[in-house]
């Protein structure tokens, strides 16, 4: 059984580079909109374009899926493929704030199994393999990271959207007894403070994420001990035609899920937020 040790020191090389393409522009970039009035910046095109491209030429025979490229339908009954997001957090990119990161991930057999999130204002790098473990690369060094042991309310410690919290999130805090909240723009970082233990949980309601938005961080997740799901408590699908999340997001530190499954369920509609 691989180690897939070539993948990730590949992804992570590709995720620094990227980084760095994107600092290069400064607080200077064109800004366009596309579908669902999402921001795109040239940053994001020009990071998209090195990470596909150093893909293929590592990965050949792998399929990949990209928010910045239409889905071409390759990555259908593919054995592997690789998730990218260039920039998850782009208003916080836009805005000048440190919330984003370049996400690279690899599923295997429609398991997201390794997982790259650079956050490149901070020098943030989270890695990991499922079954292997999920590190933490700062300024400071490198450390092995492991999610909490919390297991029940009270004191969970929640991560919480920042552009897109519904009154639904509300509701869910007062069932679990939470009052510790952190917002943050990034889909990914926000999982990535569960991996590392600086939460405990993220919800999220809605149905806007995409399988770039979840991939590599879910690898990562899972790897430091830490369980994503729907808001039912089904895995995300990673293998379907539709690109989106659509029942919503629990990501947790593992021990907190069912308890976290179990409460939030009388709080939820037929169908998650817009």
């Amino acid at each position: 059984m691989s180690d897939y040790a070539y993948e990730l020191a590949q992804a992570y090389e590709i995720a620094r580079d990227a980084a760095a393409v994107i600092m290069s522009f400064g607080r200077v970039f064109r800004v366009d909109a596309k579908a669902g009035d999402e921001p795109v910046t040239e940053a994001d095109h020009a990071a998209n374009a090195l990470i596909v491209s150093r893909l293929r030429a590592a990965f050949p025979a792998d399929a990949i899926l990209s928010e910045e490229l239409p889905d071409d339908g390759s990555r259908q009954g593919a054995h592997r493929v690789w998730m990218v997001d260039p920039i998850d957090g782009t208003r916080d990119f836009i805005l000048g704030d440190d919330g984003f990161a370049v996400m690279i991930g690899l599923c295997i057999d429609g398991r997201p199994t390794v997982g790259v999130m650079n956050q490149p204002a901070t020098g943030k790098i989270y890695t990991g393999v499922v079954g292997r473990g999920a590190w933490l690369q700062t300024p400071q060094g490198k450390s092995n990271i492991v999610t909490s042991a919390l297991a029940t309310s009270p004191g969970i410690r929640l991560v919480a959207s920042k552009s897109h919290r519904t009154p639904r999130v509300d509701a869910i805090k007062q069932a679990l007894q939470i009052t510790d909240e952190f917002n943050m723009g990034s889909v990914g970082l926000k999982i990535g403070l569960v991996a590392e233990n600086a939460r405990d949980l993220y919800v999220y309601t809605g149905s806007r994420t995409k399988l770039w938005d979840t991939c590599a961080p879910e690898a990562i997740l899972v790897a430091a001990g830490g369980r994503i799901t729907d808001l039912d408590g089904q895995l995300l699908g990673y293998t379907q035609p539709d690109l989106y999340n659509r029942r919503g997001i629990v990501a947790s530190n593992g021990a907190l899920h069912d308890h976290v499954i179990a409460t939030i369920a009388p709080h939820l509609g037929p169908r998650a937020d817009p």
